[in-house]
This record gives C-alpha cells, structure tokens and sequence, in this order.
C-alpha cells in the first residue's frame, strides 16, 4: 500500500496591532496651552495684561452704556408716560363724579335747569370717554387696566341713559325719575368710581415702578469701573518696577478716561435721583393729595344734591343705631377727608403759589360747611324749598358757589403742582443726557490707549 505523504499544517500569522490614538485636543486646550507657554515669556505677558486691560475698559464702558440707557428710558418714561396716565386715571375718576355731581345738579333744577350746567355734565362725559380711548390705546392687551378700562366703557353710555331717563321723567313730573337717577348714583358710586379709582391706582404702581427702575444704582458699572481702574493702577505699578517709568501714556490715557466714566456715572445719577426725588416729594405726592381733595369735594357735592333729591329715602343705620340719612352722612364724611386732604396738601406744597391755592380751597370749604349747615335746618325743619334754594342757587349765598369755588382754588394748584413735578423731574432726567453714548465713546478711547501702552512696551523687546 503506498504510503500518504504527510500535509502541511497551515500556519496562522498574527500582526501586531497599532498603538492606541491619543484623544484630540480641543481647542481650548490648545488655546490655553498657548497662553500658559506665553505667560513664560514678559512679551507674553504684557499682551495678556494688554488684552485683559482693554476688556475690562470695555466692559465697563458697555455696561455703563447699557445701564444708564435703561435709567434715562425708565426717568423719561416718568415724564412722558406714567405720570400723565396716572394724571389721566385721576382726570377720568373726576370727570366721572362732576357728571355726577352734575347730572344731580340738574335734577334738582328741573324746568330752572341752566344751559351752562348742562353743558358741564355733557363736557365731563365728553372727557371721561377721550380720556378711556387715550388709556385704552396706551395699556397692554390684556392687562388688569385694559379690563378696567373695557368695563368703564361700557358702563358709561348705561350710566348716561339712565341719567336721561330720569331727566325726561322729571321734566315730565313723574317722580319715576328719581327712582332713575338713584340708579344712575348707585351705578357710578359701587361700580364705576371703583373701578376707575382701580385704574388710578394701578397707573400710580406703575408710576412708583418706574421711579424705583430710573434711580436704582447702577452697581454693576460701578464696580466694574473700579475693578478697571484698579487693574490699571497695577499695570501700571508693574510697570514702574520693571522700567523705573513713572508714566506711560496709554495707560494714563485709559486711566484717565475710565475715571472720567466712573465720576461722570456716579454725579449725574446723584443729580438725576435727587431731581426725581424732588419730582415725588413735592410734584406727584401733592398732585394725589389734591386730586383726593377734588374727588372728596365732588362727591360731597354729589351727596349734598342727592340729600334733597330722595328726601330722606335712603337711610343708614350707624355703630350707636341711629338712623341717619345716607346722603347727609356720606356729605359729612366727604368734607371730613376734604379737610384732612386740604391740611396734607398745604402742608407739602414748598411756595407760598402753592400753599395759596390750597388755603383759598380750606377757606371757601368753611364757609361751604357754614351755608350747607342752614340748608340742612331748613330741611329738617321742612322748608324744603329754602334748603333747595340754597344748595342750587336760587338764594343768594348758594352752596353751589362755594363748591365752585373749591372746585377751581384746587384746579390752580394742581397746575402749579404739576408744573413743579414737570420742572424736577425734566431736570433730573436731563441730567443722563448724553452719558450712554459718552461712556461708549470713552471707553473705545481708554482700551486704545491700554493696548497702546502696552505696544510701546512690547516695541522694545523687536
């Protein structure tokens, strides 16, 4: 049998396997070697200080920038928006309750109704609606004023309906009328003064939040301006050492110009603050004492009228349970807080053209109080007729006068008051002007002159 030579055994060859890649550097990493090999060398150095210097300077003036834009928007936005809201908030509550005052005026005249107080009453509503309009298109969609506003809008022309019904009826002799106008009163005093006494107040928050924003301290720029000017001060301390140079002059450039900044930053806001504080304490807290005066007086006015025109019909049982006529004792609680409103004004007004205004308003409400007493003897003594002649005008020393008045003394120191809140206020805001666009324009000047600098030390080194 022949013999089978043996087969090759097949041989496995193995080859090495490659040595592991090294994860890749990022490039930070490399970055910050980069700047880690330089900071080695003094060149190295000083570009490192240049950069940082000329960031800082920067900053600072951007910053600076930024934040007294904000305070110069929030200041003008007290002068031009949220005061004259508020003041258009206060006008719609007293237009609403002259109309008031007003429609129950003219009531009570009848036949004898004069064309001017007419006209009064039309004007107050012609007001009141302007000044909804004006609000409406300045409130944000869908905020608490906007709703506020939408309501009295809509409360307006029932209320004006219902004062012309009950004057039809009156003209007319149907005593319904008066059933119609204490529905037109009872809708203006627990609806519609309410809400427009909300949207006062709501525009005042505002108001107050707009202070707050426009003389809030820029502290960020501050001590970002100090950080500067300290990291210039070492610089150049640094570089005194290694020179025997007392002065560069980049740096001193860039020292110069940040501290210009800094000073610049920190008088105009104390002269802003100061001018917007003096614009609160002696413009805005007079102007809503005296328009709490008014709306006191109107509606004490209102009560007064109301007193002769439901003849006792609605009642008020008070703490000891007396029985009270409503209308009398809401009279008397009006002129309380017209006096008490009188004596703040008088006390926060700073000139005697302010206190003189206030103090004609306290001395025709004394003798509003002296006449309104001997109308109300004449109509608990049932003399109906001589209380009405002396509430409406018929008698020779009417109420009416004196409430008129009234009426007019507070208008004029509200214009003064308003005047004095326009005057400080203008100029602390006036005194921004120009710092957002002057620290931005320094501060390019200041890291120019930090990189300069620091060039002219790297200059010696080639």
């Amino acid at each position: 049998m022949p013999s089978v030579p043996p087969q090759p055994v097949p041989t496995t060859h193995t080859h090495p396997s490659p040595p592991p890649t090294a994860p890749r550097r990022t490039a930070f990493a490399e970055g910050f070697d980069q700047l880690r090999a330089a900071a080695t060398t003094e060149p190295g150095r000083l570009r490192i200080i240049g950069a940082l210097l000329a960031a800082l300077v920067v900053a600072f003036g951007a910053v600076t920038a930024w934040q007294m834009t904000d305070r110069s928007s929030a200041a003008d936005d007290v002068v031009n928006r949220s005061q004259p809201l508020s003041s258009d908030a206060a006008d719609i509550y007293r237009s609403l309750a002259d109309a008031n005052t007003a429609a129950a005026s003219g009531y009570l005249a009848g036949l004898q109704e004069k064309p001017a107080m007419r006209e009064g009453y039309e004007k107050d509503i012609r007001t009141a609606a302007e000044k909804l309009v004006k609000a409406a298109a300045n409130s944000e969609p869908g905020s608490t004023s906007a709703d506020t506003i939408a309501d009295l809008s809509r409360l307006l022309p029932e209320y004006k309906g219902l004062v012309e019904t009950a004057r039809a009826n009156n003209r007319q002799g149907y005593p319904v009328g008066g059933a119609y106008l204490r529905a037109a009163n009872e809708m203006m005093q627990q609806n519609m003064l309410p809400k427009a006494e909300k949207l006062y107040q709501t525009e005042n928050q505002r108001l107050r939040d707009d202070y707050a924003d426009a003389k809030s301290f820029p502290w960020a720029a501050a001590g970002l301006g100090i950080v500067a000017l300290a990291a210039l001060a070492w610089a150049q301390h640094r570089n005194y050492r290694r020179t025997n140079r007392v002065l560069n002059h980049g740096l001193v450039t860039a020292t110069a110009t940040s501290l210009v900044i800094l000073l610049w930053l920190t008088v105009s806001h104390t002269v802003a603050r100061a001018g917007l504080n003096d614009s609160y304490d002696h413009g805005v807290r007079s102007l809503d004492v005296l328009h709490q005066a008014r709306i006191a007086s109107l509606t004490a006015r209102s009560d007064e009228n109301l007193t002769l025109v439901r003849r006792g019909a609605d009642t008020k049982t008070l703490a000891d349970d007396r029985v009270v006529d409503a209308y009398e004792w809401g009279y008397d609680q009006q002129i309380d807080q017209l006096g008490k409103a009188l004596d703040r004004a008088e006390d926060l007004a700073d000139d005697a053209a302010g206190k003189k205004p206030v103090q004609d308003a306290n001395g025709f409400m004394k003798v509003w109080k002296d006449r309104h007493g001997i109308a109300r003897d004449d109509n608990n003594s049932g003399n109906y007729q001589a209380a009405r002649d002396r509430v409406i005008g018929a008698a020779k020393e009417p109420t009416s006068v004196c409430f008129d008045n009234v009426d007019k003394a507070l208008a004029t120191a509200l214009t003064h008051e308003r005047n004095e809140f326009e005057q400080a206020a203008n100029d602390g805001r006036g005194s921004l002007t120009g710092l957002p666009t002057g620290a931005a324009v320094l501060a390019v000047l200041g890291a120019a002159g930090a990189v300069l600098g620091i060039g002219r030390r790297l200059s010696e080194y080639r």
